[in-house]
């Protein structure tokens, strides 16, 4: 009967996270990132963040949650199966032992998920993601990929042969959560912690594109595994953030994807399977003559003197484009909260809206020449969907057109 009642809890708690983090966790998370945005301009002088970079990093976290909407998330639902079919023993739930054990066990799976994401380039295609941004702010943290939970769930397959898979789903979740207030400048040095957890100063070397940083502090919510694992290391110079060779766009589907593309044009300028293979499995920065990891000897000298791509654009069309965000956001929120309630059709056609309008408005950013036209149909699909209340206007008064013309038709 423990067992039972742990499965209820674990489906309780895995059937309401998505409105968990809507609406409790991203309210704070917002709050936190007006906050952090008055502190750095009360401090620097300046924002440290800009209106296209944050939308594009928000638009990703967005885009990361969509599979839980057609899918049972990867993770738990293979944790649950091994534990039902291949546990070698069961920890009490109600130990507090086991939830210690539990909290390190969590953080030293996800050091060698996070390291494995560096070191092989297909994993690395997926993790790339969060690296994109070449600011680091509270809305870097939120920058996650859409493939990587489909394969980081394996690292975490052997804690299901003792942990109980209520107290791991609870884990996973607060590794998660710890890790959003290390992305950011505002604070430097939290002295002795540093030694034992991570911090926004050593989190800040993780991100950085300088030599001394790259595939360096992988730790979750503690550091010691870098210190032990020969990973370790301290912020020294200026850090440049972003990936080696930026990507220069704010579309959402670029960022998310060009670098399996990349590594597809990669595979096939080599001749013998063993090279195409090794593309895929070996470093990001390996070929043919390198070692497994291959090296940084071309990499762009860092000069600490970068500027992050920034292109301007109107004020108006800034306006435009954060009206519109909100507008998708609270479709978004209304997709994850009311998704038991919606047929898959619904929801499927939710979805598709909610990416194409986060391709659009990427498109508006990049000031790319198919941005009206695509933007004309992203309207056109949204005063459809609100024609049949599948969409709300941000404001009630703007579905006023709509609302005449359905009483029009009326007569």
């Amino acid at each position: 009967m423990k067992c039972n009642y742990q499965i209820i809890f674990l489906h309780q708690f895995w059937c309401t996270q998505e409105i968990f983090h809507l609406s409790i966790a991203t309210p704070v998370f917002l709050g936190l990132m007006f906050l952090e945005l008055v502190v750095g301009v009360l401090k620097t002088g300046a924002p440290g963040v800009t209106i296209s970079d944050g939308l594009t990093s928000i638009s990703a976290g967005m885009i990361s949650r969509l599979p839980m909407l057609l899918v049972r998330g990867c993770e738990l639902s293979a944790y649950m199966l091994v534990w039902e079919r291949y546990r070698l023993l069961e920890l009490p739930w109600d130990s507090a032992w086991t939830w210690w054990f539990c909290l390190l066990g969590v953080d030293f799976c996800y050091y060698w998920v996070h390291r494995f994401a560096h070191e092989v380039a297909f994993l690395w295609a997926a993790h790339q993601v969060h690296h994109s941004s070449e600011y680091y702010n509270l809305s870097t943290a939120l920058r996650q990929s859409l493939t990587q939970q489909f394969a980081s769930w394996i690292f975490y397959l052997p804690m299901a042969l003792a942990v109980p898979p209520s107290i791991f789903a609870v884990h996973i979740q607060l590794n998660l959560l710890y890790q959003f207030w290390i992305h950011t400048e505002l604070i430097r040095d939290l002295g002795p912690l540093e030694w034992i957890f991570n911090t926004p100063k050593h989190h800040r070397v993780h991100h950085g594109r300088n030599l001394y940083c790259i595939d360096k502090n992988y730790g979750g919510i503690l550091i010691i595994w870098d210190r032990l694992f020969g990973t370790f290391a301290l912020e020294a110079d200026k850090v440049v953030y972003g990936l080696v060779y930026p990507i220069k766009t704010f579309e959402i589907l670029s960022v998310q994807f060009h670098y399996y593309l990349y590594l597809w044009d990669k595979s096939n300028t080599y001749k013998t399977i063993s090279d195409k293979l090794s593309a895929f499995i070996k470093g990001p920065s390996w070929s043919p003559g390198k070692p497994r990891l291959g090296d940084h000897l071309n990499n762009p000298k860092v000069t600490g003197k970068e500027v992050p791509h920034n292109p301007s654009w109107s004020p108006l069309l800034q306006v435009y484009v954060v009206l519109h965000f909100l507008l998708v956001l609270q479709t978004y929120h209304d997709l994850l909260e009311n998704k038991m309630m919606l047929s898959q059709l619904t929801i499927l056609g939710m979805t598709l809206y909610v990416l194409l309008t986060l391709t659009s408005l990427g498109f508006i950013m990049d000031q790319r020449p198919a941005a009206a036209a695509l933007e004309m149909l992203r309207c056109v699909a949204m005063v459809t969907l609100q024609r049949y209340g599948a969409v709300k206007p941000l404001l009630p008064w703007l579905a006023v057109p709509t609302e005449v013309r359905r009483q029009w038709r009326r007569f």
